[in-house]
């Protein structure tokens, strides 16, 4: 896992991960990943990565957190770059999901990605390496040793 190479684009889950505190494993890796791009100051996120983590951490895992718990977290990452897609970017992400394949909400992520100039986009939902426009998807669950 390399954190140190510039504006990082991190997806929904990895957030999740970092917070589920049924998931321990996950949780040391994606919290060790996440204090590393908050010290760094190279962390990205787009609104509907903080809205599909709000109704992830309340409602769908196994220790849901405490609402305004999560409100603070999201609040916290307002401070990383994020971006609020729009037309244009809902046009762009179909673009993206037919060139590569993939779901449109997963283009949608790629495409903020993009448009927060990051070369990294941590997640576990595409392909490990695979290229996307200038953004190289990365697993941070992935052994490299």
């Amino acid at each position: 896992m390399n954190a140190n190479e510039g504006r990082q684009f991190v997806d929904t889950n990895i957030f999740v991960y970092a917070y589920d505190r049924g998931n321990g494993a996950k949780q040391n890796l994606a919290r060790k990943l996440i204090t590393n791009l908050w010290e760094n100051h190279m962390g990205c996120v787009s609104i509907q990565v903080l809205q599909e983590f709000y109704v992830t951490v309340t409602k769908k895992v196994p220790i849901p957190l405490p609402f305004e718990i999560a409100l603070k977290i999201i609040s916290d990452l307002g401070e990383w770059t994020h971006h609020a897609p729009d037309v244009g970017d809902v046009i762009e992400a179909v673009y993206f999901q037919q060139k590569y394949g993939i779901s449109f909400w997963d283009a949608m992520i790629v495409n903020s990605a993009c448009k927060t100039g990051c070369t990294i986009l941590w997640t576990e939902d595409l392909n490990s390496g695979q290229v996307y426009g200038n953004v190289t998807a990365q697993n941070p669950f992935d052994r490299e040793d």
